[in-house]
């Protein structure tokens, strides 16, 4: 309860005291997160109570902080510490992983900027081969759509689960691991396949499918190194490269990991890129 006996305040002396705009108190106190001490039944005008400042304090601080105001009502509505904590925790997790993402960014820019000036040079070329059909042990989820957000999750989440079911049925995890993925029919989701290639006498079992990929007349394939940070722009290129030499893509595309050390993407693996082609 706010003690409208202490000193109080017209809107507009409050809002430079706590340095917000009186447009943003208007809002703090129509989403109830802040209320006016004293509203004047007849004009309408709000005062406000000093005691009231520390909690607008708290609001801009944490506003500025970057936090929601969903939280900052959590936090001023509980006298439990452990609320702030976890409030602040949650954020400073957030903004670590948007410095990442943008400073992967950043590397790819500068690699970009890098070919585009001649400083670097494309080491890697795109080859048109015949691919043998192999058969694999397979378990397959479904992403709301493409790009590293979408798919990333699922393959983490589908990953694990072939691992498990492959170990509990005896079955050995032959390298190379492949990966494709396919357009579901009638929406934007995208079929993602996580593989293990199988013995020569295929096993089934519970949890996995016995999958033959089949053979390529001509499959165009390039070389990732690296982790997955740069593989858009990797794949990128293998298209483009595929549209000027006159091809175009006949089936699914393949990710083939040639040397991974265990399943989180490093510096050193090696990704081959593979997609099934034509003359146009």
């Amino acid at each position: 309860m706010v003690d409208v006996a202490s000193t109080m305040y017209t809107i507009g002396e409050f809002a430079a005291f706590g340095r917000v705009s009186v447009r943003m108190l208007r809002h703090y106190d129509a989403i109830g997160l802040l209320l006016p001490a004293h509203v004047d039944p007849h004009s309408g005008y709000r005062r406000y109570a000093s005691t009231q400042l520390p909690r607008l304090l708290r609001i801009v601080e944490l506003r500025e902080l970057g936090v929601g105001l969903d939280e900052i009502a959590a936090v001023l509505d509980s006298d439990d510490e452990s609320v702030l904590r976890r409030v602040l925790a949650n954020r400073r997790a957030a903004i670590a992983a948007s410095i990442d993402a943008e400073t992967t960014q950043l590397e790819r820019i500068d690699r970009r900027l890098s070919l585009l000036e001649g400083h670097i040079a494309m080491t890697e070329n795109v080859q048109y081969r015949p691919v043998d059909a192999v058969t694999v042990y397979a378990a397959t989820g479904i992403a709301p759509g493409g790009g590293p957000e979408n798919v990333s999750p699922v393959i983490d989440a589908v990953m694990p689960r072939l691992n498990a079911a492959l170990t509990a049925a005896g079955r050995e995890i032959i390298e190379p691991g492949i990966f494709w993925y396919e357009s579901v029919p009638d929406s934007d989701d995208l079929a993602v396949h996580i593989s293990f290639t199988a013995e020569p006498v295929p096993q089934p079992g519970a949890g996995y499918e016995v999958v033959t990929l089949p053979a390529v007349e001509t499959m165009a394939a390039l070389i990732h190194r690296g982790d997955m940070s740069g593989i858009g722009e990797s794949w990128s290129r293998l298209m483009e490269r595929v549209i000027e030499e006159g091809y175009r893509m006949t089936g699914p595309c393949r990710e083939v990991y040639l040397e991974a050390d265990g399943h989180e993407p490093g510096p050193h693996w090696v990704t081959e890129l593979q997609v099934p082609v034509e003359k146009a």
